[in-house]
């Protein structure tokens, strides 16, 4: 859903993912991210919590294709709500937060792999759609 506020910078309005509600409390009441993927193949945090899993373990080339996987997910459902490639997806709103975390992952991965053009997409794209998740993922 795209919050239709007024955006007095004349930029596009912040796209709002619509909220898996299931998913989202699945992988907080600690169920394995690959059941709630396989439940949810469409739900970006899955994704994104299996990228970040597989990064950790040194599976650079699994938490690169996690990663992927979760960030077209999230592209298909951030043009059904009104995206048109440009403007604010605000990390504030819960449900944009998988795709966000799976834009960071693949950033991530493919830095790991030398993929310095693709790293540097993707850090781009983070920081336009989302300075605070661009500050919060990158502290992390």
């Amino acid at each position: 859903m795209t919050r239709m506020t007024q955006n007095l910078l004349g930029g596009p309005p912040p796209t709002e993912l619509p909220d898996n509600a299931e998913a989202r409390t699945a992988l907080a009441n600690g169920v394995d991210p690959f059941e709630v993927a396989a439940r949810h193949p469409d739900h970006p945090g899955a994704w994104a919590e299996l990228a970040d899993r597989a990064f950790a373990n040194g599976s650079v080339i699994d938490s690169y294709a996690f990663a992927r996987t979760g960030y077209h997910r999230g592209l298909d459902q951030l043009r059904r709500a009104g995206w048109r490639g440009q403007g604010p997806i605000p990390w504030e709103h819960e449900a944009n937060r998988g795709f966000l975390r799976a834009l960071h992952a693949l950033g991530r991965a493919a830095a790991a792999i030398g993929e310095d053009d693709e790293a540097e997409r993707c850090r781009t794209f983070l920081r336009d759609s989302s300075p605070t998740a661009a500050d919060a993922l990158t502290a992390s």
